[in-house]
Formats: structure tokens, sequence, C-alpha cells
């Protein structure tokens, strides 16, 4: 995984979590933007997400964050 993604999965999960309380889930769109800028990096986080870690549609950021803090 691009280190670009990993500081921006981080960040992501990091103002989440500020706002809404450890128990909020996200799903892998939730690092993009509501436009197709970055199908590439999109098609990244949405392997990952899905083919690689076989995770449902939304888990919780904590889960997420530590996922790609111990990789």
């Amino acid at each position: 995984m691009k280190e670009s993604l990993r500081r921006k999965i981080i960040e992501v999960c990091d103002k989440k979590i500020a706002s809404k309380g450890e128990n909020v889930g996200l799903s892998f769109y939730a690092f993009f933007a509501n436009k197709n800028d970055d199908p590439e990096l999109l098609m990244e986080a949405a392997t990952w997400w899905i083919m690689e870690n076989k995770l449902d549609h939304f888990e919780k950021a904590l889960k997420i964050k530590g996922m790609i803090e111990s990789v």
C-alpha cells in the first residue's frame, strides 16, 4: 500500500474518532472525495479492504487504524 494512502487512512480515522467517538464506523469510501479523481488509489484501497482483508462494508475506525498501523 502506498505511504500516501496509509497516511490518509490514519488521518481520516483520527478525524472520525475525534468527532464521533471511538465506536464510529466507516467504509473505504471515507478516504476519498465524492468524485473519481484518483481511480488507481481508490482501487488500491478497495482491493486492500475487500480482497485482501475481507472486511464488511462498514468497519470501526479504530480497527482500520490499528490494521494500517500494524503493517
